[in-house]
């Protein structure tokens, strides 16, 4: 078939009308522009670049429309999702590793965290005489839900110093103000929560720091190898239906992750980029928590190679009936969409 001069011309310039809007042929390809994200205490510094992405516009410049549900915990996110309430969790890596156990396929696509960046601790007024991890035998510990992974650090902690889950009572206390509240009062014996509550009880002399898995070598002294945290996850079928809107979810959440890198030594623009209720009225502890965080934050949404590994481990160890012989590490993750974020925004 001959193909006339003109008509040559005519599909140059449409080629070129189409290099020169990218933007707009990203938003025609999008299978979904409407996204829920659900997220257990999403004023968590755990959480940061969820917000950071959300703030600073990551999801709008990728064609998203996002909104985001706040629960009180990592497992209460996780049931939205598989309640069909919500279409992909910002939440902890592990869960996809839990939920393949129970024959559910769901994979983590992007990191928001390298470490757990959790605090355990106890209360020096409730336990005064704290010496070893066998005096936290028939306390009360608070997590931010029963089942999150703030409760999987506690779990993970007994087990590991000669202890069982039912030798504590485990109370959710969630992430906020209410959490400290909790500890202050009495509530509770000790808690394992995330930052700020962390930082902010530890400054006033409420919190006895046992665990932390804030910085990188306490994460592997603790899960012996790297143990991946915040990430964003959903169902495979998911991520087959809609592969380019995944992408864009990657390519914000990577963009985020690269600027808090570059805020190292600026942590008032940190704080002055989130909503205010996050600083829970005191911007110096929040501050405070971020410098005390920072290690744990990932630098470019990849995830550690032997990072499923680690957390199959971690499972294993705690919780009851887990076998992880039947378990298939590489379908609950993949690096294939932050790669590509990283080529689009390799400087984000």
């Amino acid at each position: 078939m001959s193909v006339t001069r003109r008509e040559w011309l005519k599909l140059a310039g449409a080629a070129g009308a189409l290099g020169l809007a990218p933007a707009i042929v990203r938003a025609q390809q999008l299978e979904k522009k409407q996204v829920s994200i659900a997220v257990g205490g999403k004023s968590l510094v755990y959480y940061l670049p969820l917000t950071i992405a959300e703030v600073r516009g990551y999801f709008k410049d990728e064609g998203l429309d996002v909104s985001i549900a706040d629960f009180a915990g990592g497992a209460k996110a996780l049931q939205a999702v598989v309640g069909g309430s919500a279409d992909v969790v910002s939440g902890a890596f592990e869960h996809a590793l839990n939920l393949q156990s129970k024959g559910q396929f769901y994979r983590d696509f992007v990191l928001q965290g390298r470490a757990p960046m959790i605090g355990f601790g106890v209360s020096p007024k409730a336990m005064p005489n704290y010496k070893s991890p066998a005096d936290l035998k028939g306390k009360k510990i608070g997590v931010t839900a029963p089942g999150s992974s703030t409760n999987m650090v506690v779990n993970f902690f007994l087990a590991k110093h000669g202890l069982k889950a039912s030798d504590v009572s485990i109370i959710g206390v969630g992430a906020g103000a209410g959490a400290i509240t909790a500890l202050r009062s009495g509530q509770i014996d000790a808690i394992s929560n995330t930052d700020p509550v962390v930082t902010a009880l530890e400054q006033s002399g409420d919190l006895k720091i046992i665990a932390d898995t804030r910085t990188l070598k306490d994460t592997r002294d603790i899960f012996g190898g790297n143990m991946p945290a915040g990430c964003l996850y959903c169902s495979q079928a998911y991520i087959d239906a809609n592969p380019n809107t995944v992408q864009a979810l990657a390519n914000a959440i990577v963009r985020a992750d690269k600027w808090i890198q570059k805020q190292r030594d600026n942590l008032d623009a940190i704080a002055n980029a989130v909503p205010k209720n996050y600083l829970l009225g005191e911007p110096e502890v929040y501050k405070a928590s971020l410098r005390a965080s920072l290690e744990g934050f990932s630098p470019d949404g990849m995830i550690p190679e032997d990072g499923a590994a680690t957390a199959t481990r971690a499972l294993a160890a705690f919780v009851p009936g887990f076998d992880a012989s039947k378990i298939d590490p590489s379908k609950m993750w993949t690096n294939e969409f932050a790669k590509k974020a990283n080529q689009k925004y390799p400087n984000g």
